[in-house]
């Protein structure tokens, strides 16, 4: 009684053609890679599907109503199963059904002319309705990608506490603003009740475009210093810069014009006045600080100091920017004496020295997995005055405390110190945190002291050098996972009310210690959990490693397949494929012969940026990059590709990585889709607050979007706030604000420290990794926050913009 004449026009006939065609591909796509996913132990649910999908395709051509009803139950069957798989976790569901939620809205639209080819009524409502209902929820899940998906939220506002006469900040004279490195102001006027207004007040150009993307080449990732009505520049070739605070007025520029082959960049500056009385420690049985002399008329009362990355240590009027005479060899001191061979860039220095008392303390970055024989992580104090060195702290030699006697050097390969450090004047101590020996991926040619020293965080006496304590994050490091930031110094709350001096400190591998600035001993609970080893033959591996499992590990799951993910189910897919065709272990899965994946990777979870603290309500700020690394160990023969002249040049990079005086070259690569998207779920960058009193988080939002860049490289111009990768560090204010901008997109932002919330944000000509800073004019008494934006790390916009923001007048 249904059955009514085939009426199928040409065009109706060629659209079912391509619409099963389509299907057919897809389908196919889905079996082969199905059934290699289920050959490597994956999930039957891509071969079962598109074996569906398939027969759904050819049903399709052949115009049988069967097909588009086939696709319906393949459609519900994967709603079932991505709820079964993940629940209702935002980006993995869109991820499984948003493409094959488009196919079912076409296929129900198509639904009528498949049953009228075979003789059948149409279906309009029926088909229509469907299709309605399913575009509907595809459009809010769409909608829903423009939406933040916090990880861990709070709606508990805190009250925000009044700067008063006493607590308010006059200078940033510091990297990480003060000697403890707490990227905290305590200034008031800009709010998160009135941040809304927020708008630039001046723009700076330096001069200084970093022209190279990506790792190598040049990048600006500079915090600045403000000293009263200045505010002092370094640019990527460490050309030092003087300008009002006020109004970006150029003041004075010393144009060093330091050049290397890869890593030109300078992060920051050191500050310091000879008019001011020594600060002497205060905890008993601390070494004093060594007195200076300087004449009350000589020249260089105040001076900024900076090191390069052609290994020099420089200092100039913090006036007018002329070399300090006094000062080594008219203002330079040579950081390569006693290293032995240091080629460019062996040796470079690319976070500031650190102003220790009166001592000038560093320490030096080292070319990662390039050959065995590098220079050395010796640990230097320099007069800041005479620039003369007042003591070595060797790692593969401890006693060695002077220059090596004449024809000998530092101990070549040993752990080293880049990342900047820390200072506590009221022990006189300085806290570096350590790297790993070279090459940072095999272990079988490490001395005990190289085992001793390597990725901890190691206290010294700041005037004489002595080692006071030493605590190692990781055990014979096989992964890069160098403690990579100056660790903060908080007072750490106990649950009866007191407090203890402690530093915290984030690591590559996504753990946070908190340890007693006295002894190095852990304050929250640090386990030594078991791990396996590879089979690399004479390789050390240790049999434990140490977690922070008392403070949250940030972006450190454990993955599983269910946890890989694509833009399209295409590419998630392949991701599939590739994780199970990789041994994986968790966190600590040793390199091998075989391919591995190591997640968080030496790129992340938290990098040089650091941590920035709000000591009213005890919390510290954490902001994350999760992108993993894919690593095989190769035995090294004749013809295994390239060798090495010592140059990091051909390790800026992915790939073949010689290792030289290893048997092994290292092949290595980002866990990334076919797309260029990381294959495990967003978001693969975060901000989180951290309630110390409690040590756990207080929340944890996504931080950056697509906007600038995407699939492919691809800018988008989509603000899905999906987490980008962050590189670069945080500011806190007492405005109960904490400010970011080193993401993947061009903008600088502000969120609530009670909730997470993004409050502002403004949108920069090109992105940062600069660290932003805020301070209040002596002379107009108006607070400034200020971003140095060159280039955000793998894009080609680059720029030398300095830029201040301020509430309207």
């Amino acid at each position: 009684m249904n059955q009514i004449p085939e009426v199928t026009s040409l065009p109706a006939r060629i659209w079912l053609a391509v619409l099963g065609a389509v299907i057919a591909l897809a389908g196919l796509f889905f079996a082969v890679g199905g059934a290699k996913l289920v050959w490597l132990g994956g999930s039957w649910y891509f071969l079962i599907a598109g074996l569906f999908l398939i027969a759904s395709g050819v049903l399709t051509v052949r115009r049988k109503p069967a097909g588009g009803l086939l696709f319906g139950l393949v459609f519900v069957a994967t709603v079932l199963w991505s709820v079964w798989e993940v629940g209702f976790d935002f980006w993995p569901l869109i991820s499984r059904l948003l493409a094959i939620s488009v196919g079912a809205v076409v296929v129900a639209l198509s639904f009528p002319l498949l049953r009228r080819a075979s003789g059948r009524t149409p279906a309009y409502k029926t088909s229509f309705a469907a299709a309605a209902v399913v575009a509907i929820a595809a459009i809010a899940g769409f909608a829903g990608m423009f939406v933040p998906h916090p990880v861990v939220t709070t709606d508990a506002e805190l009250p925000l506490v009044a700067v008063t006469p006493e607590t308010e900040q006059k200078n940033w004279e510091h990297y990480g603003n003060t000697l403890g490195s707490s990227r905290f102001v305590a200034l008031d006027q800009i709010t998160r009740d009135n941040i809304k207004d927020l708008e630039v007040a001046w723009t700076y150009h330096t001069g200084d475009v970093p022209l190279s993307p990506g790792n190598s080449g040049a990048e600006d990732q500079q915090t600045p210093l403000q000293v009263g009505n200045t505010l002092y520049l370094c640019t990527p070739h460490n050309n030092i810069i003087a300008i009002e605070a006020d109004t970006g007025t150029e003041i004075w520029r010393n144009d060093i014009n330091a050049q290397a082959t890869v890593w030109n960049r300078c992060r920051g500056l050191t500050y310091y006045d000879a008019t001011r009385p020594i600060e002497q420690p205060t905890v008993p049985g601390s070494t004093p600080v060594t007195p200076v002399a300087l004449a009350p008329d000589a020249p260089c009362q105040r001076r900024i100091i900076m090191n390069t990355i052609n290994a020099e240590l420089i200092e100039v009027d913090a006036d007018d920017g002329s070399f300090c005479a006094d000062f080594g060899v008219n203002g330079r001191v040579d950081l390569k004496e006693g290293l032995g061979e240091a080629g460019d860039p062996q040796y470079q220095l690319t976070s500031p020295p650190t102003l220790a008392g009166t001592t000038v303390v560093v320490g030096g970055r080292v070319a990662d997995n390039v050959q065995v024989d590098m220079p050395g992580g010796v640990l230097r104090g320099f007069d800041v005055i005479t620039g003369e060195m007042r003591w070595a702290f060797d790692p593969g030699n401890p006693e060695q405390r002077t220059l090596p006697p004449e024809g000998q050097t530092y101990t070549r390969s040993t752990p080293n110190s880049w990342a900047g450090m820390t200072y506590d004047p009221a022990s006189n101590t300085v806290f570096l945190p350590m790297g790993s020996p070279s090459v940072d991926l095999y272990g079988a040619t490490r001395s005990e002291l190289d085992h001793k020293y390597g990725a901890t965080v190691l206290a010294l006496d700041a005037t004489t050098g002595d080692e006071k304590w030493v605590f190692q994050s990781v055990h014979n490091d096989l992964w890069d996972f160098d403690l990579p930031m100056p660790p903060t110094l908080i007072d750490f709350p106990r649950a009866d009310g007191s407090t203890v001096p402690a530093l915290v400190i984030g690591s590559k591998s996504g753990q946070i210690f908190v340890l007693d600035r006295a002894t190095g001993t852990p304050l929250t609970e640090v386990r030594e959990v078991p791990v396996k080893p590879a089979d690399i033959p004479n390789e050390p591996y240790s049999p434990t490693q140490p977690l922070s499992v008392g403070m949250p590990q940030i972006g450190t799951d454990h993955l599983t397949e269910a946890d890989m993910w694509g833009a399209t189910p295409f590419d998630q897919l392949l991701c599939r494929i590739s994780f199970k065709s990789m041994r994986y272990e968790g966190l600590f899965t040793a390199p091998g012969q075989d391919v591995s994946l190591s997640f968080p990777g030496s790129l992340g979870g938290m990098n040089w940026g650091g941590i920035s603290v709000d000591p009213v309500n005890d919390l510290i700020f954490v902001n994350d990059m999760r992108v993993g690394l894919w690593i095989q160990m190769i035995a090294t023969t004749e013809d295994t590709g390239r060798t090495s002249d010592g140059s990091e040049a051909i390790n800026t990079g992915m790939g073949l990585v010689p290792m030289k005086g290893t048997p092994y070259a290292v092949n290595k690569d980002r866990f990334l889709s076919p797309a260029g998207i990381p294959c495990q779920k967003p978001p693969y960058g975060t901000l989180s607050a951290i309630d110390m009193k409690t040590q756990q988080i207080r929340w944890q939002v996504p931080v950056g979007t697509v906007m600038d860049q995407g699939p492919m490289g691809i800018k988008m111009g989509l603000p899905i706030p999906i987490g980008m990768p962050t590189l670069g560090s945080t500011l806190t204010t007492q405005g109960g604000l904490v400010f970011i901008a080193g993401t993947q997109d061009y903008y600088l932002r502000a969120y609530s420290t009670s909730t997470g919330e993004e409050v502002w944000k403004a949108r920069l000509p090109v992105g940062s990794q600069g660290g932003p800073v805020s301070y209040k004019s002596p002379r107009t008494g108006k607070q400034y926050v200020v971003i140095s934006a060159g280039g955000a790390r793998q894009s080609a916009d680059r720029g030398d913009y300095v830029i201040a923001y301020a509430l309207p007048d």
